[in-house]
């Protein structure tokens, strides 16, 4: 069952529509989206043509209001009204499976791809189907996060490694930064040099609003440096005291999580995935709870733009 999944895949012939942003558009506006939605998980509409100036609208068609990236962690530039860069991590490395800002006290209920410019060679987006993603994890695994894990952060305030946290909050004013933290429960400290300081416990898995399914829906193998690789970690070590690294993770009692522990996570989503191979003027549609993404390293000019909604 869960081995078979795939995004559906929605073109002009199966909608029976004009093969422009306008059938995408008047399909979109017609069909049950919400319902196709939960059903399948993610939907690839493709063969449509659409433009990066049409995507403004296409957005605002399937996406219910689209919100800023606020407390976001991936490096992305903002190029229109709340739609951004899908993330500007370096070409040569894969992004491992996540969901968007699942380590927040909110997050996006869907996320919209766009395809402007496909890679050179790779750069996929591999999507992992949450469910699968949980059964498929050792249950030793499962049972060292059942109260889930402590997310912690450092931002510096405009110099430093790592997003500033201007940049994270999209806002220079501590004030609105420590409202924002407060509804989420988080704690937080700024520091003598500017910086701010952020530790929040989140959940492992969640249920689906609506199907009420349990999946895996935790960053953990994400903000930990072990997946950085052994190289990589030891140089961080070396020079940033632990405190300052950009981003870490426990358990939620404060438990270091070991390395292996984090390694396999990301490996079962990655191995689990099932890859987007991008085609100028797709628009990939996710339930940002059912479905896991990240991305496969490439070459060439890849853009790949997003935008996200409750």
């Amino acid at each position: 069952m869960y081995e078979d999944w795939k995004p559906l895949e929605i073109t002009p012939a199966t909608a029976a529509v004009s093969a422009d942003a306008a059938g995408l558009l008047g399909y979109a506006g017609g069909a049950e989206i919400d319902e196709l939605l939960v059903q399948h998980r993610a939907l690839l509409f493709r063969g449509f043509g659409v433009t990066e100036e049409e995507l403004e609208g296409v957005s605002s068609r399937l996406l219910r209001r689209r919100q800023a990236y606020v407390h976001g962690n991936s490096p992305r530039t903002k190029v229109g009204d709340n739609i951004y860069t899908s993330t500007e991590f370096p070409r040569e490395y894969d992004i491992s499976m996540h969901n968007e800002l699942s380590y927040a006290h909110a997050w996006p209920a869907r996320v919209l791809f766009y395809c402007a410019r496909p890679a050179e060679t790779g750069g996929a987006t591999p999507l992992v189907h949450g469910g699968l993603w949980l059964s498929s994890l050792d249950p030793a695994i499962r049972a060292a996060v059942k109260d889930g894990v402590c997310y912690r952060q450092y931002l510096h305030g405009g110099r430093g490694l790592g997003k500033s946290w201007q940049d994270t909050f999209e806002t220079s004013d501590h004030a609105e930064v420590e409202t924002f933290l407060a509804a989420g429960r988080a704690a937080w400290e700024w520091t003598e040099t500017g910086g701010l300081r952020i530790s929040q416990t989140r959940p492992a898995t969640v249920r689906h609003p609506v199907t009420g399914e349990e999946v895996w829906f935790c960053q953990l193998d994400q903000w930990h440096p072990a997946t950085l690789g052994e190289d990589t970690m030891r140089e961080l070590m070396a020079i940033l005291p632990e405190d300052e690294l950009p981003q870490s993770v426990t358990l939620a009692d404060g438990t270091p999580i070991p390395a292996d522990v984090a390694v396999e996570i990301r490996k079962t989503g990655l191995d689990r995935a099932v890859d987007v191979d991008w085609q100028q003027g797709d628009a990939l549609l996710i339930d940002n709870v059912l479905v896991g993404h990240g991305r496969r390293a490439y070459t060439g000019d890849r853009r790949i733009l997003v935008s996200m909604s409750q």
